[in-house]
């Protein structure tokens, strides 16, 4: 008798959550996952039942720094040199570079979330500043910035509340010797390039050229032609790359 008590409240536990919606009640879970563990949603736990904690200290940083390595193709050493050089950078001790390295490598092998992660630095102007400046040093490991890192990194500026513009103002690392200078305006140069447009382009005409462009490269449309599954491929990448041009350029001229 004296388990009584202990067995209705129970029963009563479960009627009342039997009794709420599935999506009220994944959605009140959800919220308790992000607040009390520091997960994005189902697929962080997921990470944390394989073993993969959630990110602490630097350790998102070369999570970033690894995912952006791996997104280049492979990680070559010029990477390795980077990531090292930023444990330098930090004046991280043993235990802090072990993490540091384990991070990376986390970040090159699993898709992890991050906007929950990032989305927490919305405020926090030094530390995102940080972050970005160190994630345009690893995205020039190889002197040349691919269009999948420049994507990448914008989309985590932009998580972190930070305009494609600003994003792109943070890309001073020094170039590698013997390297070609770099173009008048850097990351914006690029986009405007991209794009077939001047700096001085009316924004309407600029609209119309980035959507001639992407008509042009939409990967449904060579699909529907019968194009091979390698050209749709190129086409998805350069659709990327002209959203990321003309969000960039967008934000710079200030218009819609």
């Amino acid at each position: 008798m004296r388990y009584w008590p202990l067995t209705l409240a129970g029963a009563l536990a479960g009627w009342l959550l039997a009794s709420i919606p599935g999506a009220l009640l994944g959605g009140v879970l959800g919220q308790v996952l992000d607040r009390r563990l520091g997960l994005e949603g189902w697929a962080s736990l997921l990470a944390l039942l394989r073993g993969q904690p959630p990110l602490r200290g630097n350790e998102l940083q070369f999570v970033l720094l690894g995912r952006l390595a791996k997104s280049a193709g492979r990680v070559t050493e010029a990477h390795i040199r980077i990531a090292r050089a930023e444990m330098q950078r930090l004046g991280l001790d043993g235990t802090a570079q072990r993490a540091a390295i384990e991070a990376f490598s986390r970040g090159k092998r699993d898709d992890l979330g991050l906007r929950t992660p990032l989305r927490r630095l919305r405020g926090r102007r030094e530390q995102a500043r940080a972050l970005l400046e160190a994630c345009w040093r690893m995205a020039r490991a190889d002197a040349e910035i691919g269009p999948r890192e420049h994507e990448l990194i914008l989309l985590w500026g932009k998580w972190m509340g930070w305009t494609a513009a600003d994003v792109a103002a943070q890309d001073t690392a020094p170039r590698p010797r013997g390297a070609a200078p770099a173009s008048r305006g850097g990351a914006y140069q690029k986009a405007l390039d991209l794009l077939g447009v001047r700096a001085d382009t009316e924004p309407e005409a600029i609209k119309r050229a980035y959507r001639r462009l992407l008509s042009r490269h939409h990967p449904d449309k060579l699909a529907g032609a019968g194009a091979s599954p390698a050209a749709v491929r190129e086409a998805t990448e350069r659709t990327r790359e002209l959203h990321s041009a003309y969000a960039l350029v967008r934000e710079r001229r200030g218009f819609r």
